[in-house]
């Protein structure tokens, strides 16, 4: 289950709540003064893997020393594994 952030509409108060996500639209009263609640928005962890992002990206052959395509395309198959 996701963690939800809301803020109250009335006293501005910040809390979170571990939600199903049919539950996240009526996630009850304000703790500290019972007022309504209006979900926030915020940022969460993304790992982006596989070829073409950071632990692949500088493996390119464009300078002279980095092998063959194929021995590129091998070893950022290799680290995307976790190897």
């Amino acid at each position: 289950m996701p963690v939800y952030e809301y803020a109250c509409a009335n006293c501005g108060a910040r809390t979170e709540r571990l939600l199903a996500h049919r539950d996240a639209a009526d996630p009850g009263p304000c703790p500290a003064c019972a007022g309504a609640l209006v979900r926030r928005f915020s940022r969460v962890g993304v790992k982006l893997q596989g070829w073409g992002f950071s632990a692949t990206d500088g493996m390119v052959a464009d300078r002279p020393g980095r092998g063959s395509f194929r021995e590129v395309q091998q070893r950022a198959e290799r680290i995307s594994d976790g190897g």
